[in-house]
């Protein structure tokens, strides 16, 4: 059985991540077993600028309970892949179309625990209207309703 990293924001969970969370698993093949790592408000704070709409304890929760996720765990507030990498020990790291950040950082986790994790990047699943958090935000302040 093959294990399967996989990690996000996961604010105002959409279409886009059920779809991104069923290709990661797909990854590892039917007995996969898929561990996802849900960034902490801080992180997102650092990264973004602005935190998550949802608490990172209720984004969280959200993701374990989908039953694609076989566990669901709170990333370090250091974003220490390395100590990510060690505590799950996955064969291979799944990263959205929009992650390309994480691939240079698991290729250096791989040299310096001399390991051999597959680096796994899926392409953005088509050109759906709400495949994104900002969007979804940006729909909700301009107060428009479902598109005809």
């Amino acid at each position: 059985m093959k294990t399967v990293l996989a990690a996000g924001v996961f604010d105002l969970l959409h279409y886009g991540h059920i779809r991104y969370l069923e290709e990661a698993k797909n990854a590892g093949g039917d007995s996969a077993m898929l561990i996802v790592i849900v960034a902490r408000d801080e992180t997102v704070r650092r990264l973004k600028g602005h935190g998550p709409i949802i608490p990172e304890d209720q984004r969280r929760a959200v993701i374990e309970a989908l039953k694609v996720v076989d566990g669901a765990l709170l990333g370090h507030e250091e974003m220490d892949l390395i100590q990510v990498i060690e505590q799950v020990k996955p064969d291979i790291v799944v990263m959205g179309h929009d992650q390309q950040g994480i691939k240079a950082q698991v290729e250096k986790v791989n040299q310096v625990l001399n390991a051999d994790i597959e680096i796994v990047q899926l392409k953005q699943f088509g050109e759906d209207d709400l495949n994104s958090t900002s969007k979804i935000k940006r729909r909700i302040v301009e107060g428009a309703g479902t598109p005809p």
